[in-house]
């Protein structure tokens, strides 16, 4: 019997199998008073949840908010427009809503368009988000899609009016939006565009020191990632959501310093305080993959890998398992430019300013830091005898417990196979696999994590 491949197999994500009323009727005695003290348990594991994330504040003024008088939507026109906006993502649990916790992006955003009256609730609302990042990674260019509130009148909106007669979207929503999520500009969009789908690419920047790194290896490592390729290797594979398909394409790379360190900017010595960053700009990507990526070259870059290891790892015919690695940290990571076919972007040099005076003072508070701990380094290192310089600033980017024997990338375990994982989801009815008489593409769900990074 011939076996089925990714490449003849249409899979598509399916909802977890419900316990139907035959099921009940055939568990004994015994297992009904197992299910039942079951749900009682995670009813109060929920129950628990709910109370630590909502705080008792919050929940009075949702109450409050509720009494008050509703706005009538219905006496006003939308338009669809899109909404550019940074983020400092470090203090979140990630960019999408969750159900366990309020501190995300999202909710944050969607709480400040409600308070202000400009949407009636997300699901009436057409929205769109151009990326999802995960905790701690932050955004400099983050887009949404959705129908918006307008002042002006249907016949004006029809008529393609001006947009300096709108409301200033960006000024009202930064009023109510905490300091750390600050909306840029605006867009007037046709109804049916997508901030996501529309995306023409997707730039994203990662921040290390050079410490003991290699950045030249580095960046020609990671000159073998530009083109077409199969990236399971790369990633974080998630057949679970109906992802089977891992090709993406990657428009450009690069490893280089941008800041020296001012104690060399005079001599040609190179610092380990030097300030580096990896610039990957591409259409979509996968969920992990630039912390991927950037995991793998900072094993190159301490000398553990040789460059040539990144296309070992696309290459996917001698290398379909990846091997057990560690991810970059989320810190550095930045969702740093997103492209349109859109040049009628809205800012007023108000909520610029106000946008740059409150970046002003965040890199305050942090330079002031990174300088106090900087003087107590030079303290310390100036009481090793020999003077020998540490240089070991990056070495905390790769997450987990890092071994004492190291071993080379291709002599690790390595994780199941693609296929090994579509058969696993079929079996626990997670994937449902449709055949068909002609060879055809996989179909990725569409609340897949593409574009995570």
């Amino acid at each position: 019997m011939e076996e089925k491949s990714p490449s003849n197999l249409v899979v598509k994500a399916s909802k977890k199998r419900k316990t139907s009323l035959e099921d009940l009727e055939n568990f004994s005695k015994e297992e009904l008073i197992n299910r039942i003290l079951q749900m009682e348990i995670h009813n109060n594991q929920l129950k628990s949840i709910i109370n630590k994330s909502v705080p008792v504040d919050c929940l009075n003024r949702n109450l409050a908010e509720k009494k008050r008088r509703k706005f009538d939507f219905t006496k006003c026109c939308k338009r669809h427009v899109l909404l550019k906006f940074l983020y400092l993502g470090w203090d979140y649990q990630g960019y999408t809503v969750q159900e366990d916790t309020i501190n995300t992006i999202e909710h944050h955003l969607f709480a400040a368009l409600t308070k202000c009256c400009l949407v009636e609730s997300r699901q009436t609302s057409n929205y769109a988000r151009c990326g999802r990042t995960d905790k701690g990674v932050s955004s400099f260019c983050q887009v949404v899609s959705l129908d918006i509130r307008s002042k002006l009148t249907q016949e004006q909106l029809s008529a393609g009016e001006g947009t300096t007669e709108e409301l200033d979207y960006p000024k009202l929503l930064n009023r109510v939006l905490p300091p750390d999520i600050r909306v840029l500009a605006w867009c007037p969009a046709p109804p049916d565009f997508s901030a996501r789908f529309n995306c023409k690419q997707r730039t994203y920047k990662y921040f290390f020191p050079r410490g003991n790194l290699d950045i030249k290896a580095m960046d020609t490592a990671v000159q073998y990632v530009v083109g077409s390729h199969d990236f399971r290797n790369l990633c974080k594979m998630d057949v679970g959501n109906g992802v089977v398909k891992y090709d993406r394409q990657i428009l450009s790379a690069r490893v280089n310093i941008i800041a020296t360190d001012s104690k060399h900017n005079n001599s040609s010595a190179s610092s380990a305080y030097d300030m580096c960053e990896l610039t990957l700009v591409g259409q979509a990507f996968l969920w992990h993959q630039v912390r991927c990526i950037m995991g793998i070259l900072l094993l190159i870059g301490q000398g553990r890998e040789s460059p040539e290891v990144m296309k070992e790892l696309l290459d996917i015919e001698n290398h379909s398992r990846k091997p057990q690695y560690q991810l970059a940290s989320h810190l550095p990571l930045n969702l740093f430019h997103c492209e349109f076919d859109c040049s009628d972007w809205v800012i007023s040099n108000e909520v610029l300013l106000d946008v740059i005076r409150g970046l002003q003072q965040e890199w305050t508070t942090c330079t002031v830091k990174s300088t106090m701990i900087r003087s107590m380094l030079q303290e310390c290192q100036s009481l090793i005898p020999g003077g020998n310089e540490m240089r070991e600033q990056s070495a905390c980017l790769l997450q987990g417990v890092q071994p004492k024997v190291y071993q080379h990338l291709f002599q690790r375990p390595t994780c199941s196979s693609l296929e090994n994982r579509i058969e696993h989801f079929v079996k626990k009815q997670r994937l449902e696999v449709l055949t068909t008489d002609k060879e055809s593409i996989p179909v990725e769900n569409q609340d897949s994590r593409d574009l995570q990074s």
